[in-house]
């Protein structure tokens, strides 16, 4: 007969004693339990007791999360988080310096625990660590000099466990001082710093940001790009990493009227203070750096790493948007200067600029036919064709880019198509107000960047302007395929969608460079989309035809057997998710996987993502798949309806489930990506029930 579902066994150590192998009524309250295990081994004033994990992450077991223990867990007998964090709030403030740097190294190892974080954060912890800091910056650097290295790992556990702390989002960050900011952004300053504290020091700046208005100018103003540029120079790709991130934070936060500069301007950017945050990527130096020393340098770029770059990326390309949705103003003459210009360059290149020769009904008129050969909708007043947005003024910027930066292949490409038949001319001028308008959406302009995306495309670090060369490259490509097709202006939209083709095809071989890109494009031409469609086409079809469907019919349960194997077999692999928050992207990760005999769910923390498949005896929590209730997706998840900036993420949203458990117990999971992850094993909704049942049925059949 079964145990009772409130009975749990367990073992508990005590140092200096043989383990206790006892059984936990949870229906009995915690400090009880504790009383009588604080009674078997005689030790009086049980409230200054605690039962922790035995493992690695030694975490408190309170009332809130004691429904996670389960058959087998060991764990340990302790001091009570209020006596732990009352010892260590004295320790670490001991004139002794093996004292106290002991101290610091096991407040930062405790602080990952919320339950003592918040005992030692009610005896104003936090205040006692930033003080250490702002008072300690000027000890540390004598004591380096007469060779006290001990100091510089105390700085670090100090700046470790202030994250640590403030990671579990119990006090705000709006409570620093200015002095505090000035510190920590002094160690990103110095030239020559320990890894540890850099590291840490760049962490507490971007949450600093990305958690406070106030902390943002305060950051800002103490940062400048050239402080930050040695540090991408180096070889650390997690300072690297971190420092991207720092940038990320800033330019997130910033103003929409401090996000750009006149790149023109003479002002050396690497001055500027981080309260003028620059297009980014436009600042040649900056750009230069990244893709020399990150992008290009020797090594693989590991997860965090691209998602960082892919952030840079998308706020970048966010520069564009309020061109994107700015409308021309027909009446504004400097805009239509620009219009001006277009045709000047096409048609009047070798004559004056301001040739006002000629009566103004002959200008008119020749202006009028101009406006037609350049492609424009309306022939009388093209700045009309400008007014819808997107991609309003930027289709204007890029045509003027391609014009003067490109011109020898503007000027063939507009009188090569106003010397066609009038149903054969490519009309440069619509041609690209809507390739501007397609290319915004496929590199997404305007949306804010995904937690978990780490798409990012090196192409785009190799060139100041890169979205207008990308423009320039495509406006040919689009030319070039309405050759191919034959195209009248009936086909516009089909020669759109081919050349939108093209363009998606190209991008995901991540070419590394603009030429590159180009190259992929010359290989994709409409024959060979039309030879790959035809193949798509031709395997469809195949699959359609009446034997295969028969033939389909037929063994049709032998294959969802073997799919549910399949999936079987994944799930015995596992995976490793990243854990997130609402405040910033952590490097923590955690690993889940089915035992071999299909029974338990094993999981559990890791210090970093591994290489391979993690054994199922070193994951040290379990969940009996007996106990499983159900799995939800997107919406429905626990996690995603937590207040946080992670549930209004479209992207997150999708890639969310959770596995439910006992009453209002769960484990959530934010999926790697949409193809490699332990939930695409699982299964659509539709087959989750029906899989629970096989994973009940099998774990049955081995009891």
């Amino acid at each position: 007969m079964p145990p009772p579902a409130d009975i749990v066994k367990v073992a508990i150590e005590w140092p200096g004693a043989y383990p206790k192998l006892m059984e936990i009524d949870q229906k009995k309250p915690l400090s009880a339990i504790i009383k009588e295990v604080c009674d078997g081994w005689s030790l009086p004033n049980h409230e200054y007791y605690a039962l922790q994990h035995a493992d690695s992450s030694n975490f408190y077991i309170t009332e809130k999360n004691r429904n996670e223990i389960k058959n087998g867990t060991i764990l340990r007998l302790t001091k009570s988080p209020a006596q732990n964090a009352q010892q260590l709030h004295e320790r670490i403030q001991s004139s002794s310096m093996d004292a106290k740097l002991e101290a610091l190294k096991d407040l930062a190892s405790l602080s990952r625990d919320v339950t003592f974080a918040q005992e030692f954060i009610n005896l104003d912890g936090i205040s006692l660590l930033t003080q250490m800091v702002e008072s300690g910056t000027e000890r540390y650097q004598k004591l380096q000099k007469i060779m006290k290295p001990c100091f510089g790992d105390m700085l670090s556990f100090t700046l470790t466990a202030f994250v640590e702390l403030m990671d579990h989002g119990i006090v705000s960050w709006d409570t620093f001082s200015v002095a505090f900011i000035k510190k920590i952004a002094s160690f990103v300053n110095k030239s020559a710093i320990d890894i540890s504290i850099l590291q840490r020091s760049l962490a507490i700046l971007e949450s600093m940001v990305l958690n406070s208005h106030d902390l943002y100018q305060k950051v800002a103003q103490e940062i400048t790009i050239g402080q930050l540029i040695p540090h991408l120079q180096g070889s650390d790709q997690e300072i690297q990493t971190y420092t991207i991130a720092v940038i990320n934070a800033l330019f997130l936060k910033a103003p929409d009227d401090r996000r750009q500069v006149d790149v023109e301007s003479n002002v050396d950017i690497l001055d500027c203070p981080l309260t003028e945050m620059a297009n980014i990527l436009a600042q040649k130096q900056l750009r230069s750096i990244i893709l020399t020393h990150v992008i290009r340098a020797q090594r693989a770029i590991n997860n965090e790493m691209a998602h960082q770059l892919y952030v840079l990326q998308v706020l970048t390309f966010n520069l564009l948007e309020d061109r994107m949705m700015t409308k021309m103003d027909p009446q504004d003459q400097a805009q239509r200067d620009i219009i001006f210009e277009l045709r000047r360059i096409a048609f009047d290149a070798e004559s004056e600029p301001n040739n006002s020769s000629g009566s103004m009904e002959k200008r008119k008129s020749m202006y009028t036919r101009d406006y037609k050969k350049l492609g424009f909708i309306n022939h009388v007043n093209p700045a009309m064709d400008f007014t819808q947005t997107p991609p309003g003024m930027l289709a204007l910027d890029n045509m003027l880019y391609f014009a003067k930066h490109h011109q020898d292949a503007y000027i063939r490409i507009v009188l090569e198509n106003s010397s066609r038949e009038d149903k054969h001319e490519c009309p440069f001028g619509r041609s690209s107000i809507e390739l501007t308008k397609m290319l915004c959406e496929i590199l997404k302009v305007g949306e804010l960047p995904s937690e978990t995306c780490n798409d990012f495309h090196p192409m785009f670090f190799t060139h100041d302007r890169s979205f207008e060369e990308f423009f320039c490259i495509c406006i040919q490509l689009l030319n070039k395929t309405w050759k191919e097709m034959r195209a009248t202006s009936e086909d516009f939209n089909k020669v759109m969608q081919v050349v939108k083709e093209q363009v998606m095809r190209a991008l995901t071989t991540k070419p590394s460079s603009l030429d590159q890109f180009k190259s992929k494009l010359q290989n994709l031409s409409y024959t060979e989309i039309l030879k790959i469609r035809q193949s798509e086409r031709m395997n469809q079809e195949d699959f359609q035809s009446r034997p295969i469907l028969e033939l389909k019919e037929k063994i049709q349960p032998e294959i969802l057997e073997l799919i549910k194997q399949q999936r079987l077999n994944r799930l015995v692999e596992g995976t490793c998710f990243r854990k997130l928050n609402a405040r910033r992207r952590q490097d923590k990760f955690w690993y889940c996987r089915l035992s071999p005999n299909h029974k338990v769910l094993h999981y559990g923390d890791l210090e970093e993502s591994p290489q391979g498949e993690v054994p199922h005896d070193s994951l040290q929590d379990k969940l009996p798949v007996a106990d499983i209730k159900a799995v939800v997706t997107g919406k429905d998840c626990p996690h995603m309806k937590e207040k946080g900036a992670l549930k209004q993420n479209k992207e997150v949203l999708e890639l969310a489930f959770s596995i439910l458990y006992d009453s209002n117990c769960q484990l959530n999971f934010i999926a790697p990506d949409k193809h490699e992850d332990l939930w695409d094993y699982i299964g659509p909704a539709w087959i989750i029930q029906d899989h629970l049942s096989i994973l009940s049925t099998v774990s049955g059949r081995m009891d």
